[in-house]
């Protein structure tokens, strides 16, 4: 199982979430989904090029049967976020017809290309075996075409990169051999109950509640996903809804431009500052200025956790295979913020009668990620076992 190179994504609306094994060698990347059109005569060179980290100034080419228009370059991730005129997801946005998300993702793959071939301007980088994840509400009939625009041979050239001598450019000759998509929400069941080093199962007592159901509730940026497991399959009858954090990112980031004269350079920006604890919670709109924004952060996720519990009543009722579910799980980066607002929120439910007792496990707002690895290497034990069965066939 070693022996191949894995790589999975978790096409998120707010961040793509990466990990990457090179011959058992894991690497773990994030960045924002972001992307801006790149114009050669508003580059800013760095004053120090010391300073300046490749995933910072993330400039990419692609030349791809997958990209419709191939003549534009493309700032990506936190570069991206940094641009005036930058580009972040729109609601019911559909992931397998967008140019943005190959580009991203084929930039993520020459960064960490170029991260494990680090004295290398040209260079080969074969992916095995690569898995990526779709909304449930998009996951039955954008799959197939995911899946064939991403197979295959792609180029990509990474411009002014740093460290390297002019013309500083790096390029990727990118091959991915198979590519295996998962439903969000069941790839986090995966994460939940096997080991991402050994396949095993990992938590018995978990398989155990699915015979009478369980219900996962992926809470992201636009799409929250309902996955009802019962004895340990998905339940289909669970579908998502278009609802998210951006839209509580995008309302913050309002308020705190009007009331306190301070404009964040992306969602991201936001996030990342919501992730770091309440403690950081200020902005400096001058120097020596610091506003406290929780006033403007904590009514909006509570207004989200509300929301949240809503769908999740919702989808327990809307199938009956799943009614009577005996654990009800939160996973996501959004759910994961906003904890403390929704277990507070479901104090309030189960006074009304409806309590939703949700679990909060570990590394929630990764399970779905974790999950696509899982879910790669055991393809890629599928296919040998195939291969196997064929030659002792063809030997027989």
């Amino acid at each position: 199982m070693n022996n191949y190179n894995y790589f999975a994504v978790d096409i998120g609306n707010s961040w793509y979430k990466v990990l990457a094994s090179d011959h058992g060698e894991l690497r773990e990347y994030q960045m924002p989904n972001a992307i801006a059109l790149y114009d050669d005569e508003f580059y800013e060179k760095p004053y120090d090029e010391e300073d300046i980290e490749l995933e910072e100034n993330l400039i990419a080419e692609i030349k791809s049967p997958a990209i419709t228009n191939k003549r534009e370059i493309f700032y990506a991730g936190k570069a991206a976020a940094k641009q005036r005129n930058v580009s972040l997801t729109a609601s019911n946005n559909q992931k397998a017809d967008e140019d943005r998300t190959y580009i991203l993702l084929f930039a993520a793959a020459a960064y960490h290309a170029s991260i494990i071939n680090s004295n290398d301007i040209e260079l080969d980088y074969c992916i095995d075996q690569l898995a990526v994840s779709l909304p449930t509400t998009q996951y039955k009939e954008r799959k197939e075409q995911l899946k064939q625009r991403l197979i295959g041979s792609h180029t990509i050239t990474l411009h002014k990169v740093p460290g390297i001598p002019e013309p500083k450019e790096l390029i990727v000759k990118l091959e991915i051999k198979d590519v295996i998509v998962g439903a969000e929400g069941a790839c986090a069941y995966l994460g939940l109950i096997r080991d991402i080093d050994t396949l095993t199962i990992k938590d018995d007592n978990l398989v155990k509640d699915t015979k009478k159901g369980i219900i996962i509730g992926d809470l992201g940026g636009d799409s929250v996903d309902f996955v009802g497991i019962k004895n340990s399959k998905p339940v289909a009858s669970v579908e998502g809804d278009h609802f998210g954090i951006n839209l509580f990112l995008d309302t913050i980031i309002k308020k705190v431009s009007k009331n306190e004269l301070y404009t964040f350079d992306s969602r991201s920006e936001l996030e990342e500052k919501l992730f770091a604890g309440q403690s950081e919670w200020y902005v400096e709109p001058f120097a020596g200025v610091r506003k406290d924004i929780s006033k403007y952060v904590i009514p909006q996720l509570r207004i989200m956790a509300i929301k949240y519990l809503e769908h999740f009543d919702r989808a327990r009722s809307s199938s009956s295979e799943i009614k009577g579910a005996s654990r009800y799980i939160a996973v996501g980066g959004a759910a994961k913020l906003a904890q403390k607002q929704i277990q507070e929120a479901a104090v309030r439910w189960a006074d009304k009668g409806r309590p939703i007792e949700l679990t909060f496990p570990e590394n929630l707002e990764k399970l779905n990620v974790f999950g696509l690895m899982i879910l790669a290497k055991m393809n890629q034990l599928k296919k040998q076992h195939e291969n196997t069965e064929e030659l002792i066939s063809i030997e027989g």
